[in-house]
C-alpha cells in the first residue's frame, strides 16, 4: 500500500491510496473460507461447496468491502499521522468506473485544510466591557413591586388608572396566546391606558402593538414572542380582562423584612435597597460578562482574516445533508454555517495558542459548584461533600451532561483570557441603557 498527498493549493489537496492485490488477498480468502463452511447451496453438503462457486456468487462483494475496510483505517491513519488538520470529512473523487477484475487499486480523495493565521487578542478594538449598576430609580420600582408583590388584593367591579388586570393576550394567526398581569401605566401609548379605563371582567380590549412599550423588547415578555419577531412588530392582540383588582401596597415594616429575607437580616429601607442592589448586581455581571464574551468574538471574527476552501465545503455539505441540496442551497447553508466556523477555528487557535484546556477536576469543582447552587435554592444550605460528590459522579455519567459543561467550563476559561488580554473600555450604565446596548437600540 501506498499513499501519497498532492498539494492543491494552501487549502485544498488531493490523496491518494494505492491499494496492491498483498493488502487484501489474505483478509478475502479468510471470509470466502468462512463463507464456504456456512454456505447452504442445493446439491452440495454443508462445508463442501466448491471455493469457485464461492467466489463466483460472493467474490466481488467480500472484494469490495474488504478494499473499502482497507481504505478507511488507512486513511483514517494517514490523517493522524501526518497530523493534517482538515476540515470535514475527505471526499472521494468520482471516476467513471473502477475496474474490480484488476489486481491493484488507486483511490483519490479532496482535503480541505484548515487555514494557517494568527489571532491578536491585545489589538485596538472597539469592544467595550460593561459595567451595570442598579440606579435609585429601578431599586425605588423594586421596592414598590415588592410592596405590591406582598400586598393586598381587593377584587373591583370596573378598571381604573391604578388598578391591576389579569387576562389573556391573543392573536390566532400568530399563535398568541400570553396570560398577563399589569397596571396601566406598563404601556407607553396612553390610549391603550385610557381604552381599559371602566371596562369589566369579561370585555375584551384590541391593542396595536406598535408602540405599545417604551421598549419593543417587552413584547416578548408580555406576548410570549421571540427576540427577532418583536422589532417592528404591528399587529393588534386582544386582551380578555379576567380580574380587575385595587392594589394595597405592603407596610414597609420588619414583619415583610423577615419575611423576604429572615429574622433579623435587613432592619431598614436602607438595608433592604443595598440588599436589592447587591443581589440585581450579580446578575448584571453575569448579563455583562455573556455580552463581553459575544462582543469580543464578534470583534476576533470580524478583524482575524483568513481563506476557507470554500468550494470544498460547499461539496461536503452536500455530502451530510439528509436531503439532497441544489449548489445554490449548499451555498446557502456555507453562508449559514461560515460564522460559526470561523470563531471555531479561531476558538481553537487561542486556545493552543494559550494551552487553555479543561481537565477533570475544573470539570468536577464546576459540576459541584452547579449543584450546590441548586440545593441552596431548595434550602439545602449545608450538603455534605459526599452527598455532592455522589450528585456529580451521577451528573458526569451523562456524556451529553458532560459535554454541556465542557462548554461552559471553556467559556468560563475564554471569558478569563479575554478580560485579562483583550484591550477594551471600561463603561457603566444602568440597566435600561445595557438593555439597548444589549440588542443594538
Amino acid at each position: 500500500m501506498n499513499i501519497t498527498k498532492a498539494q492543491v493549493d494552501a487549502l485544498n489537496a488531493i490523496v491518494t491510496v494505492a491499494i496492491t492485490k498483498e493488502d487484501y488477498s489474505d483478509k478475502v480468502e479468510k471470509v470466502l473460507a468462512d463463507y464456504r463452511k456456512n454456505a447452504a447451496i442445493s446439491g452440495f453438503r454443508k462445508g463442501a461447496v466448491p471455493m469457485s462457486l464461492i467466489q463466483k456468487q460472493y467474490g466481488k462483494a467480500v472484494l469490495l468491502e474488504e478494499v473499502n475496510k482497507i481504505l478507511q483505517a488507512s486513511l483514517n491513519n494517514y490523517l493522524t499521522t501526518e497530523k493534517l488538520d482538515i476540515l470535514g470529512n475527505p471526499l472521494p473523487v468520482v471516476t467513471e468506473s473502477i475496474d474490480w477484475d484488476a489486481e491493484h487499486f488507486s483511490f483519490d480523495f479532496e482535503l480541505g485544510l484548515a487555514p494557517l493565521f494568527s489571532v491578536d487578542l491585545t489589538a485596538k478594538n472597539p469592544v467595550i466591557q460593561y459595567k451595570v449598576v442598579a440606579d435609585d430609580t429601578m431599586l425605588n420600582a423594586q421596592v414598590e413591586r415588592i410592596q405590591k408583590q406582598y400586598g393586598k388584593l381587593i377584587s373591583q367591579a370596573e378598571v381604573k388608572a391604578d388598578y391591576e388586570v389579569s387576562g389573556t393576550f391573543t392573536n390566532e394567526a400568530q399563535g398568541i396566546n400570553a396570560p398577563a398581569n399589569f397596571a396601566l401605566d406598563v404601556f407607553a401609548n396612553k390610549k391603550v391606558a385610557k381604552a381599559f379605563i371602566g371596562k369589566k371582567v369579561g370585555d375584551e380590549v384590541a391593542i396595536g402593538t406598535k408602540g405599545l412599550f417604551d421598549d419593543d423588547h417587552k413584547l416578548m415578555d408580555y406576548l410570549k414572542v421571540g427576540h427577532d419577531a418583536v422589532h417592528g412588530l404591528d399587529i393588534t392582540v386582544n386582551f380578555t380582562i379576567e380580574e380587575i383588582n385595587a392594589v394595597e401596597k405592603a407596610e414597609l415594616n420588619q414583619e415583610l423584612f423577615d419575611k423576604l429575607f429572615g429574622p433579623g437580616v435587613i432592619t431598614s429601607v436602607a438595608d433592604l435597597k443595598a440588599k436589592i442592589k447587591a443581589d440585581a448586581e450579580v446578575q448584571f455581571a453575569q448579563q455583562a460578562d455573556q455580552k463581553f464574551l459575544n462582543d469580543v468574538t464578534d470583534f476576533l471574527i470580524d478583524s482575524t482574516k483568513f481563506e476557507l476552501p470554500a468550494t470544498f465545503l460547499k461539496k461536503w455539505i452536500k455530502t451530510v445533508a439528509e436531503t439532497p441540496l441544489s449548489d445554490a442551497q449548499a451555498e446557502e447553508e456555507f453562508a449559514k454555517a461560515e460564522k460559526g466556523l470561523r470563531y471555531q477555528l479561531i476558538e481553537g487557535k487561542v486556545m493552543a495558542d494559550n494551552n487553555l484546556q479543561i481537565t477533570f477536576e475544573d470539570l468536577k469543582a464546576h459540576t459541584a459548584e452547579i449543584i450546590k447552587k441548586q440545593m441552596a435554592q431548595f434550602g439545602q444550605l449545608n450538603p455534605s461533600e459526599d452527598e455532592i460528590n455522589g450528585i456529580v459522579a451521577r451528573v458526569m455519567s451523562n456524556q451529553d451532561e458532560v459535554k454541556r459543561l465542557s462548554e461552559q467550563v471553556m467559556s468560563e476559561k475564554m471569558l478569563g483570557l479575554y478580560k485579562e488580554k483583550v484591550k477594551a473600555k471600561a463603561k457603566e450604565v444602568n440597566y435600561d441603557q445595557f438593555i439597548k446596548a444589549m440588542y443594538g437600540e
